[in-house]
C-alpha cells in the first residue's frame, strides 16, 4: 500500500513540515510520497520552499491561483498512491509516529474508506477569535468518532478511489464550507468513515478583523450555494443557514434585521477585541446571511 502525502501550498514556509514527514518515512520505512502544489505563492514564499524540489515527489507551482477546492482536485493528476493523506500547509506534526498511526488505522480495519485526524491549535496564537472558535467549535475530544460533522480538510486520509467519487466543489473558489459540501456528500453515499485523535498542530496567525472579512467570504460561499436548488441537500443542516430558513419562513428575518443593525457596530467592536464572544460571531453570520436572502 503506497501513501500520497499531499499539501496544498499557499503563503507559508512548509520546510519544517516536509522534513519532519520525511525523517518519519525514512525511519519506518514507510511506501509514501510527498507533493507539494503551491497555488501562486507570493515570491518571498516560492523562494524558502523553493529548497524543497529536490526533497519532495513534485513540487509544482501555479501561475495562477486556483481556489481551496480546486487545487486539491488537482492531486489526483500527481499522487501515485492508494490512500492520499491531505496536510494544510500552516500544519505542525507533533508526533514521530503520526503517518504510521494512520497506516495502523487502515490496516486495523480496510474498509474505512475517508479518517479524519483532528487538529490541535499552537499555545502562541490561541486567544484569537479563528482559534478561540476552532477549540470550542471545530476540534473534537473523542479519541475516536464516526461522526461525519467533525471532518475538517486540515489533516485527513482518503482512498484514491473515493477522491476520484467524491472531489471537492470546484464553484467554491474563496474560502468558506467546501469542507461541509466534501464531508456530506461522502456522509450521504454512505462512505466508510473514521476520526481518530491523530493531531497536527495548526499554526494559524489569523488576526480577528482578517478573520471576520474571511467570515463573510464564507457567508457569501453558503448564500451562492444556496442559490443552486441542488446543493440544499448539502447545506440544508448548516446551523446558520438552518435559521436563517426558519426566520424567512417564519416572516421574522426583517424584525431579526432591525436589531440586528442597531447591535452590528457593538458585536464587531467585541468580535476584535481581546476577548471576542463566539455568541457575537453567530449573530454577526446570522445577519450577512439574511442580508444577502432579503
Amino acid at each position: 500500500m503506497k501513501l500520497s502525502v499531499c499539501i496544498p501550498v499557499y503563503n507559508f514556509d512548509v520546510r519544517e513540515l516536509v522534513f519532519d514527514l520525511k525523517k518519519e518515512i525514512k525511519e519506518n520505512l514507510i511506501d509514501a510520497e510527498i507533493i507539494l502544489i503551491d497555488d501562486a505563492s507570493d515570491e518571498k514564499f516560492k523562494t524558502i520552499n523553493k529548497e524543497l524540489q529536490n526533497e519532495v515527489k513534485s513540487f509544482v507551482l501555479l501561475e495562477k491561483n486556483i481556489g481551496r477546492s480546486k487545487i486539491r482536485n488537482l492531486f489526483l493528476q500527481y499522487a501515485e498512491g492508494d490512500y492520499l493523506l491531505f496536510l494544510d500547509c500552516d500544519a505542525k506534526i507533533e508526533r514521530s509516529d503520526f503517518i504510521s498511526n494512520y497506516l495502523s488505522e487502515i490496516n486495523q480495519d480496510n474498509r474505512v474508506e475517508v479518517i479524519y485526524g483532528n487538529f490541535k491549535i499552537s499555545p502562541l496564537y490561541s486567544q484569537s477569535l479563528r482559534n478561540k472558535y476552532s477549540a470550542e467549535r471545530e476540534i473534537f475530544p473523542e479519541n475516536k468518532s464516526t461522526d461525519f460533522s467533525v471532518f475538517k480538510t486540515v489533516n485527513f486520509v482518503i482512498k484514491k478511489e473515493v477522491f476520484r467519487k467524491f472531489p471537492f466543489h470546484e464553484e467554491l473558489i474563496h474560502y468558506g464550507y467546501e469542507d461541509y459540501v466534501f464531508a456530506k456528500k461522502m456522509e450521504l453515499a454512505k462512505v466508510r468513515f473514521s476520526a481518530i485523535n491523530n493531531p497536527v498542530i495548526h499554526i494559524d496567525e489569523t488576526a480577528n478583523d482578517v478573520f471576520l472579512d474571511k467570515t463573510k467570504t464564507a457567508i457569501d460561499s453558503l448564500y451562492q450555494l444556496s442559490q443552486n436548488s441542488e446543493n440544499l441537500i448539502y447545506i440544508k443542516d448548516i446551523k446558520v443557514f438552518f435559521i436563517a430558513q426558519k426566520l424567512k419562513k417564519n416572516n421574522l428575518s426583517t424584525l431579526f434585521l432591525f436589531f440586528y443593525s442597531i447591535l452590528e457596530k457593538k458585536m464587531i467592536k467585541n468580535l476584535l477585541s481581546n476577548k471576542p464572544n463566539l455568541r457575537s460571531l453567530d449573530f454577526f453570520k446570522l445577519g450577512l446571511l439574511l442580508r444577502k436572502m432579503r
